[in-house]
């Protein structure tokens, strides 16, 4: 429709003298030229002062605003914020604190915009909803939106909830979080509350006016230019461009690759090129510095001169007798960290590894018995850090520092399926004035870094083991975050082949942007104040159910099978990932798929953009694998092809912007040379003969030891992490025979992970373990000692946990300070290489993978020198023991290592004393054990005992530095009274005499006793637990009540009429679900089929497909069920969105509807399927029907954050068919794992629930007892409630995943694990 813009005008005044804005929005709408007929109406209505500013802004902009906050009750964020201004800030003046999510939206009708409204928006019984504006008052506001570019999840989230509503609309969608602060606040005030809200890395602060559109009109990026006169540039002009281009390489790179150019291109370079090259010539990529020849080495005089230097001579023996008649060989810190491993291959002593040119993990092949048939398997595993963007954007780069070592050994095929997480840090409860300039404060960083990482492991379903954060004042240059994972695959599933020319390289998964943009490069340079300030794009942004995907895709055995090779997308993008796939290779940069238009081809070249993969097929198999692809909802573009000509050639716009040989890429830059001085440790200040706490120590000297031992439990490195651990779910998968804490209390810290393997189908008894050893202040004083002692403390972690040393496997983690031209910078990765290629060979143990990372420097402070050592096993179900004290009057022995003159262990007496160890578990001697570290036995014993509240009482023989100082290598165990005399006969046997003694027992008084010492069970858990309770809260309330309800008991309950000899379940999967395997198999062992599918949003087209393909599969099943997980991420901001929107789907709807009325069918959600059921309707009210204001449903726990644990829920109801195999009045323990799970409801809702019996289950304490005590409680539900039911008992909600049992799962967790829900729901249709 044309109209001329003085008949708009007529129009427009017409309808403002009738006083009809409703005409005037309806001839908006009509009109073609719509932002002049916007600008016109704006200027008539800015001179009507009837026209509310609403209405102006209807005419202004295309954009609707809303703003969503929670009621006052459920605010958990903004109390939070409020409680850490006040303590953190040291800000009182603040009385209240306001969080709102801003939502800017466009490309949506009116219908769409108010169903999104209360389903996608918000949540009715939690939250309020403000349109276009909300009521600040005498407040002070500011906003904070991500900077472009970043990923933003819940912008993501919104558009994908809200296309389920409209499939054929494109809604665009921007986030932001709105601060209100209330109270008397200075502008100096509110400008740190700002600082501390805001991380300017990814983050920045928006104003409140609101856009014209949000539709994003990005510039045609200009073609790559050259470096004209490059090849012929004098070194002084060479040297001022290398200095303009911040490049990670050295000048002597730049000018090997000057003479490239000129000598074999014979042409100048293009821009493209030379950041290809910096990317892959990266310390991160190619391991420059540990690739430096070391020419010289020097060793300084000292005591311990000797055995270092004995090493270094032992090194070059092997180096001589292994290398013989090879000049491309020469000394260097990747050589020493290599040749033990190639010295104990070539002695025969690592006949399990996986041989393959594909080097995506560590990969051994390990024979197990499945459902009695021996199967060859792969085990992967591998460990990662992102030290660099975690230290400048906490939550991102931890995130993706876990994405990232997944990605490893998922593209090698395996699937990943135990985690572990080791951190270092600086003090976190020192103040924020503390913090350094230019640097995050501690607090943030330790906390935002836990989140980030725990919210990506718990979105993509990956069960996080074990957690430790070490603390050293050093860690203040720059953080340490490790992932390590456990992959494992059957071998037949996993080709090694190569890349033929001709063959098509698919590229899978995420997105490309400008996120991660210079992440390999800037992760290799050390850094100061300013440049922190300037890595914004540097850091990724984790997508984990894209990962989760393809983590699907790829265990599919059909899927891997014709997959030739795989490489990951980490550091150096498309240029790396794809570049190493074959020597040939062709690139169309036109074909990448892009987040966004306006991407030049030097960023899609080297962006770092998460969750993507590129894969090999042979061409007659590409359409089957983009078809796979598609089934999972993913994806997949070819990109790339094989050649013959060994040469990497880009090209973008069809032009080669790039085009290099392999020859000179495989150079890895100009050839590095340096010489070493090694320096000594000081003998004086041995760590070994010394207490390490300095206040444990003067406690000693004063002969106090009840202060001594006080002080030792709130030591930093020895203190309760319970609060951090417990936001990592440790219990998804079904594999973790460890919980993180165990005992009846949960409160004794595990050593080690233990998993089962993940077999999809049939049954197996094999297990793989996994633990660490590194203390940072042993090897400050020696990095020698300090890396012989961490190979040490994670074999004796493994043998402690029922594993036998002798098929350990080790990967090592370097993180160094930055090398410079100065031979004592070399210092002490040298002398750490050398301590662990000394362990190695003194065992026969072979590490065979690591990672380095060598930029642990800010300004003049250096991280300490670390090595990480990461052991892994193999082992049975039955050989496993768990950690805590078991019984009153049992005794404890203390093992003992025998150590040489210069403090090194005899390695032969360590094996010896670990093999009569492990002998002695088997035997059932042992019944529990722990490996001593820096802190001696006061602080092990302690640990022990705290799972089941068992006092201890230690020997008066026993001496001072025994309890308090350094014990690596040491094992103290629990042997009951009467097998005592069979350790002794054993280590006399064993030629091990004198190396085992009696230091106490297991005492009936819950106390600590030590000669006169005695301290209560309750002092030392508040010594052990108070020390970082303010960075990471175990508890947000002090309420202790106890819950008075009875039990609901009927007769009779609903019979099915429709009887079936084995139903049929329908498990739908969304983006974000993760416990679908789980589910699955627990129905299918209770005997029923299951139909799993997947629902796809690509398109338009895949969601009206998927929404027929799930009504069909609905009307195939009895029992839908709806499985655990992050449905989009858990947003926006609400658990389950995603899942409940495509359920309101009409003909979804009506499926479900028909499934229960007029099938007898039955429903059940577990976790984030419960969020879908409450948000549904079909709990409470056993119908889909909208939210009101006044509905029961699931919010934030109280704590404001993730919990992970096992909790105690007792049966209060038998109306159900889903609890008929359960005892009324009895306590069942699962697993919880969620961050949303408190249920809330209005009190007659609370009153009506009890009173029909639809209250199925309650959180109970120790006694059997429902109670709102957080320990036990874990989320604040109200009642105390964890599952109900419709009115009938057929749909039943819960929060624990009555899912996650199996034999041997969570061993060191006390109470009846299986509830018998599944056999319950199947049992009800026969």
């Amino acid at each position: 429709m044309l109209i001329h813009a003085s008949m708009i005008r007529k129009f427009m005044k017409i309808a403002l003298v009738l006083n009809s804005y409703k005409i005037l929005i309806s001839l908006i709408k009509q009109i073609k030229y719509i932002n002049y007929a916007n600008l016109t109406l704006y200027a008539i209505l800015t001179e009507d002062k009837n026209a509310s500013r609403k209405e102006k802004g209807l005419f202004m902009s295309n954009v609707r605003r809303v703003y969503v906050e929670k009621k006052p009750a459920f605010a958990v964020k903004a109390k939070e914020l409020q409680a850490e201004i006040k303590s953190y800030l040291g800000i009182s003046s603040v009385k209240g604190v306001r969080e709102l999510i801003r939502y800017d939206i466009e490309n949506i009708s009116e219908e769409t915009y108010q169903k999104a409204l209360v389903t996608v928006f918000s949540e009715p019984p939690v939250d309020t909803v403000f349109e276009e504006e909300f009521i600040l008052g005498n407040a002070k506001t500011f906003s904070v939106e991500y900077l472009p570019g970043q990923f933003d999840q819940r912008a993501d989230s919104a558009e994908q909830c809200v296309k389920l509503l409209n499939e054929e609309e494109e809604p665009v969608i921007r986030t932001a979080t709105t601060y209100v602060i209330e109270g008397d606040v200075t502008d100096e005030q509110l400008e740190a509350i700002k600082h501390h809200c805001i991380n300017p890395v990814d983050s920045r602060e928006t104003g409140l006016e609101k856009p014209e559109t949000l539709v994003q009109n990005f510039e045609e990026p200009a073609d790559v230019a050259s470096f004209d006169g490059f090849q012929t540039m004098p070194e002084a002009e060479l040297k001022e461009l290398y200095s303009s281009l911040n490049l990670a390489m050295t000048f002597k790179d730049f000018l090997h690759i000057q003479n490239y150019f000129k000598n074999e291109e014979h042409r100048d370079p293009s821009v493209t090129e030379i950041r290809v090259l910096d990317t892959y010539w990266s310390d991160h990529c190619r391991h420059t510095t540990f690739s430096t020849e070391l020419k010289d080495v020097k060793f300084d005089e000292g005591f311990y001169k000797k055995p270092i230097e004995d090493t270094y001579n032992d090194y070059l023996d092997t180096f001589k007798n292994l290398y013989e008649g090879r000049s491309d060989k020469f000394v260097c810190l990747m050589d020493i960290a290599l040749l033990a491993m190639k010295r104990l291959k070539k002695e025969g002593k690592l006949q399990d590894q996986e041989e393959s040119d594909e080097i995506n993990a560590c990969s051994i092949v390990v024979p197990v018995e499945v459902d009695g048939q021996t199967e060859e398997w792969l085990v992967n595993f591998k460990n990662e850090t992102h030290n660099h963007p975690t230290e400048i954007e906490p939550f991102g780069g931890a995130a993706t520092c876990l994405g990232g070592a997944i990605r490893d050994p998922l593209s090698g095929r395996t699937y990943v399926y135990q985690a572990m997480r080791v951190t270092g840090a600086a003090d976190p409860t020192v103040s924020v004035k503390d913090t350094l300039a230019g640097k995050l404060p501690q607090k943030k960083i330790v906390r935002e870094a836990a989140h980030g990482y725990s919210s990506y492991g718990n979105q993509i379903g990956l069960a996080t083991g074990y957690v430790k954060e070490v603390y050293h004042p050093n860690y203040v240059a720059k953080r340490m975050e490790i992932g390590a994972v456990m992959g494992a695959a059957p071998r037949r599933a996993v080709q090694r082949l190569t890349s033929d020319p001709g063959d098509i390289i698919i590229l899978l998964g995420g997105r490309t942007g400008r996120d991660g943009i210079g992440g390999a490069t800037g992760s290799s340079k050390a850094h100061n104040t300013q440049s922190t300030s300037v890595c914004g794009a540097e850091v990724q942004k984790g997508n984990a159910p894209t990962e989760r995907k393809i983590q699907r895709l790829f265990r599919r055995e059909e899927v891997a099978h014709i997959i030739k090779k795989c490489n990951d997308f980490g550091a150096g993008g498309v240029s790396v990932a794809i570049g190493e796939l074959a020597d040939g290779l062709r690139i169309n940069l036109d074909k990448v798929p892009k987040k966004y238009a306006g991407l030049d081809g030097t960023e899609l070249a080297i962006s770092e953009s998460q969750e993507r993969m590129a894969v090999v097929v042979a061409p007659e198999d590409v359409q089957t694998f983009l078809g796979y692809a598609a089934e999972e909802n993913l994806e997949a573009v070819e990109v790339a092809v094989v050649t013959e000509d060994p040469r990497l050639v880009l090209e973008w716009r069809g032009k080669e912007i790039v085009n290099i040989s392999r020859a000179f890429l495989n150079t890895n830059g100009a050839h590095q040379e340096t010489n070493v001085e090694v320096e000594m440790p000081v003998k004086e200040d041995n760590y070994f003969k010394k207490i390490a706490a300095p206040k444990v120590a003067e406690a000693v000297a004063a002969n106090d030891m009840k202060a001594a031992w006080m002080t030792e439990l709130a030591d930093l490195n020895v203190c309760s992490q319970k609060g951090l651990v417990e936001m990592f779910d440790g219990s998804i998968g079904v594999n973790s025979v460890y919980m993180p804490f165990g005992g009846k209390y949960q409160l004794t810290e595990t050593q080690s992970m233990v998993a089962k393997l993940p077999v999809a189908k049939g049954d197996c008894d094999t297990v793989t373990m996994m633990s660490y050893g590194f203390d940072p202040y042993l090897s400050s004083w020696s990095p020698y000692h300090g890396s012989v002692y961490a190979v040490l403390e994670s074999l004796s972690r493994i043998v402690t946990a029922g594993g036998d040393y002798k098929k350990v496997r080790f990967t090592f983690q370097e993180y160094f300070r930055r090398m410079s031209e100065d031979p004592k910078r070399w210092s002490q990765p040298f002398a750490a290489l050398l301590g662990a290629y000394n362990a190695q060979i003194g065992f026969g143990l072979p590490s065979i993978g690591g990672k380095d990372s060598m930029s642990g420097t800010f300004n003049d402070i250096d991280v300490p020198p670390t090595l990480v050592s990461f052991a892994v096993d193999i082992a049975k179900e039955k050989d496993i023991i768990t950690p805590e004290l078991k019984a009153v009057g049992d005794q404890l022995v203390l093992f003992t290592i025998k150590k040489d003159e210069f403090d090194l262990p005899d390695y032969a007496q360590v094996m010896k004393l670990y093999d009569t160890i492990h002998a002695l578990i088997q035997a059932g001697v042992i019944v529990s054990a722990y490996a001593l570290d820096g802190k001696g036995l006061a602080a092990a014993v302690s640990k022990m005992a705290f799972g089941n509240k068992l006092g201890v009482t230690v020997s008066e023989d026993v001496s001072k530095e025994t309890l308090f100082a350094p014990g690596f290598g040491n094992i103290v165990a629990e042997v009951p009274a009467e097998k005592v005399a069979e350790v002794k006969a054993a280590f006399d046997a064993a030629g091990l005499a004198g190396y085992e003694a009696l230091v106490g027992w297991v005492n009936e008084e819950e106390s600590f006793i030590y000669g006169d010492m005695r301290i209560s069970m309750e002092e030392a858990l508040h010594a052990w637990t108070a020390t970082l309770e303010k960075v990471f809260p175990t508890r947000a309330t002090e309420n202790k009540d106890e819950v008075k309800t009875g039990l609901y008991k009927v007769d009779s309950i609903y019979v099915c009429k429709n009887k079936v000899a084995k139903p049929t379940v329908f498990i739908p999967v969304f983006p974000g679900t993760n416990c679908e395997y789980d589910s699955a198999d627990a129905f299918e062992r209770a005997g029923a089929n299951t139909i799993v599918k997947v629902f796809k949003n690509m398109n338009a087209n895949d969601i009206r497909e998927s929404v027929d393909e799930f009504v069909k599969a609905i009307e195939q099943s009895q029992i839908i069920m709806f499985p655990g997980g992050f449905s989009a991420g858990d947003e926006p901001d609400g658990s389950a969105k995603f899942f409940a929107t495509a359920f309101r789907n009409a003909k979804m709807t009506e499926a479900v509807m028909k499934l229960l009325n007029e099938r007898d069918g039955l429903a059940l959600g577990i976790c984030n399927g419960f969020q879908a059921l409450i948000k549904l309707g079909l709990v409470p009210y056993g119908e889909i029907r909208p939210q009101s204001a006044e509905s029961p449903t699931l919010t934030y726990n109280t704590i404001g954050r993730h919990v992970s644990k096992m909790v105690y829920t007792k049966v209060v109801s038998n109306k159900s068919p889903w609890l008929q195999g359960a005892e009324l009045g009895k306590v069942y323990c699962n697993p919880a794992s969620h961050g949303e799970g408190r249920f809330v409801a209005p009190q007659e809702w609370l009153d009506k629930l009890f009173a029909n019996g639809q209250v199925a289950t309650q959180y109970v304490n120790e006694a059997g007892v429902p109670t709102m005590d957080e320990e036990w409680n874990v989320n604040g539900s109200y009642m105390a409630i964890e599952g109900i039911t419709s009115p009938d008992g057929r749909v039943l909600g819960k929060m624990a995943h009555s899912e996650r049992r199996d034999r041997s799962v969570a061993m060191n967790i006390y109470g009846e694990q299986d509830i018998k829900i599944f056999e319950s729901g199947v049992a009800y249709f026969k």
